[in-house]
């Protein structure tokens, strides 16, 4: 039977996201930790690492053997904080999300709330290919994205062939964040001809630049100005420094970026639905349920009713 210190440098290969990286880290050589996994998979008889010129992944039998893994030293660190008066372990927690203030709030309120005396915990803003990536792979337990009727067939495909679950969180009209001094900022909605001669910004995609993973809704409309970018701080200062737009949910959040963005209704026929990722074959930690409560709260702060 596997041993508990196999279960730990398993954890830990998953963590480092490499054999090399995992070894540095806990003072072993290379190879006695690659050969320790080699002995693991030969006793089972499962492969638990595909191995690869791009480097190291879970299979899909690794990705069970990890959740029995992180349950069984879960329960370990729970039988010696009782009877050895072990201090709480480390609590460790990573979420990845598109560009969503309210995502960052939750996450600023669960590092608030939390009595762990050691924690480390992770937060990504990255593209919608890397978040499917990183809670298929499980560099991070939860995903934010949102679907509608023009990207969801093909992503949900993809969630799907990933062993990946969409849960729904809330459903929003399309409104378009502009600054407060511009000149549609007093307006009840604004339309697509509006906003012909304002300069429309969008997070770029990189080699996943398709209409499909596009961060903004409405993502096939042309425009005669267009912007893109790779982080919030930058589109919000280009909202405010050359009067540009984004289209969005339409929350904002004064707490995070000030009042000097606001939301406008956009004037089209559609709906998009956010919610969170979570890789189907691998419970979620405690942190990552308190971040999903988290997030819920910040939403309906907000004044969205919650879906789920």
């Amino acid at each position: 039977m596997p041993t508990l210190q196999q279960l730990r440098y398993v954890v830990k290969i998953v963590e480092y996201r490499s054999i090399t990286e995992a070894a540095r880290n806990i003072y072993i050589s290379q190879p006695a930790l690659s050969n320790s996994i080699k002995e693991l998979e030969a006793e089972l008889k499962i492969e638990i690492f595909c191995r690869s010129a791009k480097g190291i992944s879970l299979t899909k039998e690794g990705s069970e053997f990890l959740s029995y893994a992180r349950q069984v030293l879960e329960q370990e660190d729970l039988l010696e904080q009782r009877y050895a008066n072990k201090k709480t372990s480390r609590q460790m927690c990573s979420i990845s999300t598109q560009h969503y203030a309210f995502a960052v709030n939750a996450f600023c309120n669960l590092i608030s709330k939390t009595n762990a005396e050691e924690y480390e915990y992770t937060l990504r803003e990255t593209r919608t290919s890397e978040i499917i990536d990183d809670v298929r792979n499980m560099k991070s337990e939860i995903g934010i994205l949102y679907l509608n009727d023009f990207n969801q067939n093909v992503i949900l495909k993809l969630l799907k062939d990933s062993f990946l679950d969409f849960i729904p969180l809330f459903t929003a009209k399309p409104h378009v964040f502009v600054s407060a001094e511009c000149p549609l900022a007093k307006k009840r909605f604004v339309s697509f001809k509006d906003l012909e001669n304002y300069p429309y910004l969008s997070f770029e995609q990189g080699d996943f630049n398709s209409f499909y993973f596009s961060e903004e809704i409405q993502s096939t409309v042309s425009h005669k100005k267009s912007i893109h970018v790779s982080d919030r701080g930058t589109l919000f200062n280009l909202i405010i420094g050359i009067n540009g737009y984004t289209i969005s949910s339409g929350v904002v959040t004064s707490d995070l970026n000030g009042s000097q963005i606001v939301a406008i209704p956009l004037k089209v026929e559609d709906r998009m639905t956010v919610g969170y990722v979570v890789n189907n074959r691998i419970p979620l930690s405690s942190c990552a349920q308190s971040y999903i409560d988290s997030l819920k709260l910040c939403i309906t702060e907000y004044g969205c009713k919650l879906l789920s």
